[in-house]
């Protein structure tokens, strides 16, 4: 217990108050007048030069014991360079000392009366509308970014921040670092959409940050088959004591902790766990040269820094991401005023997906509830029963004009999914099922059960000239071939036979009467980052032809992170498709009920319209390409496309105008998604000798590589 004089002393230290640090800038001038470098201050200190800029920058203050240490540094110096004494600005006393005798005073006229003048108006100074101030109050509640990669060396905590900034992290435990991140970090993202929630900040644990929090460096393999660690486990017991929560997925890879919000405030941060595989190799890196388990934290906290501002914050898989993505630029709710008693309510978003709705038996995978006891065990379904509608996976032998020409040159095409998803009318709302031969409306997104067997592209004209429809796939199947009978398509496929010229006669339908746009802004998002981290990395959208291959050559040498990040916002737009279907993965039995299908998002029929979409627009490429230059692709792979070619280039292979141009409608080499990049070029004699090993024609296309 303390005693009566360790008391007093304490209190007055309390009324003497704390020494108070000098302002950042005068900090900087004290540190300048005294010739030291921010470098070797830092080491005085034993701290970082990126520590000390922020002290003298004002975007961290000093924390105990080097506070006491810093404080008494800058005392000394402000003895030995006080301020330069500020020019006297006062005007100068004319008036008479008080002991001399005033003047004799002349006789005073008398003035002329004036009226007098009105006081000067000013305006008031114009108070920030309550929506500006919102946007700074954010502004400073997230000022140090989105996330912070936590690191411990040579036994001190930082947080690397965006943009170069570390902070001193003080917490002991896990959670009082749950706690300092909400209190004091200043890390989150604001909300994308006005509707929507701001991001909840994300911290980055390295496996030192782990032994420092008592975290497994790594899971063992039943924890890794359980995706999180046991909740016996002293981690999770600790956070229970403290009154923090976690989600359904427990303390994984990616894990929420948070306590119940206060009003419209969150109490919520997300934990990625790279050790424990949260970063994917194969959404997050290079599955060839892995670089993120060597990267250092700053580089770390620069490349999902950068994603964070360009997509979003990270909540999980890129795939999760892209999911989440669509939630945020399209919230489901939004608050409403009601008139009568002036309180707001929840009210739903007509541009958004705000219930889960009835599912389609065509349209939900193999192992859905819906299908239980519908078919046998090991039946296939056959195309009159599903709906299959998937990217292309096709190829064909070549003929001997082809052989002849020595390469196969194979183009990508840029971020293809979320292309095929601009612009596109998907259905928001449940299905309704039409019946007894309805005609085909193009507007209504949804699915249609039609014959398009009698579809032949060689009776198809394209700028008046006909194609050789045998070298080319069929649009209507995955795998190219002509279909043989009714079957179910998506409103895109059953549109683009319209187009080819053929008559259509639906048998039944599903159709989502309330539709839109939904994807627009998505697919936006996606663009404007895909664009600008390409940018970063030398490759523009004013580029094209042999300047563009040239520079997406020199792009790989060019930043490396910026490539790992262009690569993860490709994984974004291709999982978030995807995750529109979500399988079961093994999480309950066969046509149980799994997590996904309680999403608001788990919409396979978007989903089918999207790889619909898709796979048409490339097969628009296919015929106008056919029809303009006589070129026939022998492979494709997804939305890679392989062509025989007497050069090793794709200007060797793909058609131009008489003015240079590339043929409208058809490839078109350029940055920007739906346009094409070199993937790769082989020989003709390396595809026979493939074939011959595998003893006949199989896919080339994902196997030509640069």
């Amino acid at each position: 217990m303390p005693t009566e004089e360790e008391l007093f002393a304490a209190v007055d230290t309390l009324l003497a108050g704390e020494p108070r640090m000098p302002a950042p800038a005068e900090r900087a001038r004290l540190r300048e007048a005294a010739g030291i470098t921010q470098a070797r201050l830092a080491q005085v200190l034993q701290t970082t030069t990126q520590t000390v800029k922020n002290w003298e920058s004002g975007r961290a203050e000093p924390r105990p014991p080097r506070r006491q240490a810093y404080q008494r540094l800058l005392d000394g110096w402000s003895e030995q360079f006080p301020p330069a004494a500020a020019p006297d600005s006062a005007p100068a006393d004319t008036s008479p000392p008080a002991d001399t005798p005033p003047a004799a005073t002349p006789p005073t006229a008398t003035p002329p009366t004036t009226p007098p003048r009105a006081p000067e108006s000013r305006k008031a100074p114009k108070r920030p509308t309550t929506t500006a101030a919102a946007k700074a109050a954010t502004a400073r509640r997230f000022e140090n970014g989105p996330l912070a990669v936590i690191d411990v060396e040579d036994g001190e905590t930082r947080a690397y921040c965006v943009g170069g900034l570390v902070l001193d992290v003080p917490a002991k435990s896990l959670p009082s670092l749950i706690d300092w991140t909400l209190t004091e970090a200043a890390l989150g993202q604001p909300r994308l959409h006005r509707n929507g929630r701001d991001g909840d900040p994300l911290l980055v644990l390295t496996a030192a940050a782990l032994e420092r929090y008592g975290l497994p460096t790594a899971l063992s393999d039943e924890e890794r088959r359980a995706g999180r660690l046991p909740d016996g486990h002293k981690a999770v017991k600790q956070l229970a004591r403290a009154n923090w929560k976690l989600t359904r997925r427990g303390l994984g890879p990616w894990a929420r902790i948070y306590r119940p919000a206060e009003g419209a405030k969150r109490n919520c941060v997300q934990l990625c766990i790279p050790a424990w595989n949260a970063l994917d190799a194969r959404e997050w890196d290079d599955r060839n040269d892995p670089r993120l388990p060597s990267m250092h934290p700053a580089d770390l906290a620069r490349y999902l820094g950068a994603y964070a501002q360009r997509v979003m914050t990270p909540r999980g898989t890129a795939a999760v991401t892209g999911l989440e993505l669509m939630t945020a630029l399209r919230p489901p709710t939004r608050a409403e005023k009601d008139p009568a008693t002036g309180e707001f309510t929840r009210a739903l978003n007509d541009d958004a997906l705000t219930a889960v709705h009835d599912v389609v038996e065509c349209e939900v995978p193999d192992e859905h509830p819906l299908l239980k006891g519908r078919f046998a065990r090991h039946h296939l379904r056959t195309p009159a029963e599903m709906l299959m509608e998937e990217p292309y996976d096709w190829c064909r032998p070549l003929t001997d004009e082809e052989c002849m020409r020595h390469y196969l040159v194979a183009v990508d095409i840029n971020m293809s999914f979320a292309a095929a998803a601009n612009g596109l009318t998907v259905g928001l709302g449940g299905p309704t099922h039409l019946t007894g031969n309805p005609p085909f409306d193009p507007s209504l997104p949804g699915s249609w059960l039609v014959d398009l067997s009698h579809v032949d592209l060689s009776r198809v004209e394209i700028d008046g000239r006909r194609v050789d429809g045998d070298r080319l796939p069929s649009p209507f199947t995955p795998k190219g071939d002509r279909p043989t009978g009714p079957a179910w398509y998506a409103t895109p496929t059953v549109a683009y036979a319209v187009e080819l010229g053929h008559e259509v006669a639906p048998v039944e339908a599903y159709v989502r009467t309330r539709n839109g746009r939904y994807l627009d802004a998505w697919y936006k998002r996606l663009r404007d980052a895909y664009v600008a981290t390409m940018a970063d990395l030398g490759v523009t959208t004013a580029m094209g032809g042999a300047e563009f291959l040239e520079a997406m050559a020199r792009s790989r040498r060019t930043d490396p992170t910026m490539a790992l990040l262009a690569g993860a916002i490709k994984a974004t737009a291709k999982g978030g498709i995807g995750k529109l279907r979500q399988r079961n993965r093994g999480q309950v039995p066969y046509h149980e009920p799994w997590p996904a299908l309680e999403r608001e998002t788990w919409r396979p029929d978007i989903r089918a319209a999207v790889l619909a979409n898709q796979r048409i627009g490339l097969h628009r490429k296919l015929m106008k390409t056919a029809a303009a230059a006589g070129l026939y692709p022998v492979a494709i792979g997804t939305d890679a496309v392989v062509y025989p070619s007497p050069g090793p280039s794709p200007l060797d292979v793909l058609p131009h105008t008489s003015e240079g141009k590339p043929v409208p409608g058809g490839f078109r080499l350029g940055v920007s998604p739906g346009m094409v990049k070199h993937q790769g070029t082989r020989t003709v004699l390396w595809a026979e000798e493939r074939f011959e090993e595998q003893g006949g024609v199989f896919n080339l296309a994902n196997h030509i590589k640069m």
